[in-house]
């Protein structure tokens, strides 16, 4: 796909030939601005969703409405952004003309219509539908998402940064960061049986991080399910005397009847959830007790409305939400409202605190970042310092192993 800077931006920010294309009641709340609240009986309806894909390898979504209040969300699968692109327009017909407000009928309208329901790009499309939709709600009535999700728990959220090496947690604990996540250092791609020299590597440089965050920093560590389940086993007990705060995805994600096997084998919490969708998937998580801290992923798993749920059912297990988010500030705004409502919040994963994209990105303090006071996800994009970021071509990687040419997990 190809297209010119300047379109691209026009098409993005809206040009004054398609601001006059909008419906008259669009064009006049536009005027007015867009977080005049609304009363709940007042009219409202959705009129074009617009998505577009944004450095390093995202994609925004903006749902407008004729009052003006435009809703923004992260519909993304990671490497499958024009995938998911079509499949927001694809979406698009049931949502033009309806009144966006009424989020859960929506929700499952459009998972269960769908037929073949779920996987990865149709729920990661709903999910930032979802966000997209709890902004525009927050935004009429005037309130923060949280507090539709009844009230705040807490007064701030905890934020964790990727951090690995020492030199690396030394300078984010100076930008305010006491929660931290590494991988398994990789001498190479990890084979499914390994020598003991590839363990004793990994626990030495996990050892060198424990020392650079001190006995009060919190290090989790994810072996992204490209770990042999004989070889997590001998991972974990290597890393057992420096406590990681968590093992993330120890074996592959879908495999919870090993997972589980692993979890009781060791005193560290394992964790997993940015490859498991929807309530359904992660009940299988808790009922088979494959972990206790749960990652569901806000662009992933079901947006605000299904992670709420998740949270609910964790709660009941004792179980512990960390959102998974490796994407951008509108999901790190969405896992922010969730974190702000809940009992059961661990950590709030972030690769972008919104600097180069929000007009007020977060910032760290002691860990922990201040819950927006804003309506909806209580962001705004600033459009003109992401003039320079609209397009990618991003792409998973491809990992073979260096001997026999073999497929990797990465």
């Amino acid at each position: 796909m190809s297209i010119s800077r300047r379109n691209a931006i026009a098409g993005i920010f809206g040009s004054a030939a398609l601001q006059s294309a909008f419906a008259p009641a669009e064009a006049l709340a536009q005027s007015r601005g867009n977080n005049a609240p609304l009363t709940p009986k007042s009219p409202l309806r959705v009129t074009r969703l617009e998505t577009f894909l944004v450095k390093p390898r995202w994609l925004f979504l903006k749902i407008h409405t004729d009052a003006g209040i435009v809703g923004l969300g992260e519909p993304i699968t990671e490497g499958r952004a024009l995938t998911c692109q079509q499949a927001v327009k694809e979406i698009e017909p049931y949502l033009v003309g309806k009144d966006p407000r009424a989020v859960v009928h929506h929700w499952q309208a459009i998972y269960r219509h769908a037929f073949y329901r779920g996987g990865p790009i149709l729920t990661s499309v709903l999910s930032g539908i979802d966000q997209a939709l709890w902004d525009i709600k927050g935004k009429a009535l005037g309130v923060p998402v949280y507090e539709l999700l009844g009230g705040p728990t807490r007064t701030k959220v905890r934020v964790y940064s990727h951090a690995g090496t020492p030199a690396r947690i030394k300078e984010d604990m100076k930008k305010g960061f006491t929660a931290f996540k590494t991988g398994p250092s990789r001498l190479r791609p990890p084979h499914y049986v390994e020598n003991p020299r590839f363990v004793r590597n990994v626990a030495a440089k996990f050892a060198e991080l424990r020392e650079a965050a001190g006995d009060t920093g919190d290090i989790g560590i994810d072996f992204h399910g490209a770990i042999s389940p004989a070889l997590a086993k001998l991972l974990i007990k290597a890393l057992e005397p420096y406590q990681p705060m968590f093992v993330e995805e120890p074996c592959q994600a879908q495999n919870h009847d090993i997972m589980a096997e692993i979890a009781r084998g060791t005193h560290l919490p394992i964790a997993t959830g940015e490859r498991v969708f929807t309530k359904w998937g992660f009940l299988d998580v808790l009922q088979k007790k494959a972990a206790t801290i749960l990652q569901p992923d806000l662009c992933h798993a079901g947006g605000i409305t299904e992670c709420r749920l998740i949270a609910g059912m964790a709660e009941a297990f004792y179980a512990d939400v960390a959102p998974h988010n490796p994407l951008g500030p509108i999901s790190l705004a969405a896992g922010v409202q969730l974190a702000a409502s809940i009992p059961n919040f661990l950590c709030q994963e972030q690769v972008s605190l919104g600097d180069g994209y929000l007009k007020k990105p977060f910032v760290v303090k002691n860990g922990y970042v201040d819950i927006p006071a804003g309506p909806g996800l209580g962001i705004e994009l600033d459009e003109n310092v992401m003039a320079d970021k609209i397009g990618h071509d991003w792409r998973n990687r491809e990992l073979y192993d260096e001997d026999d040419g073999s497929v990797m997990d990465w």
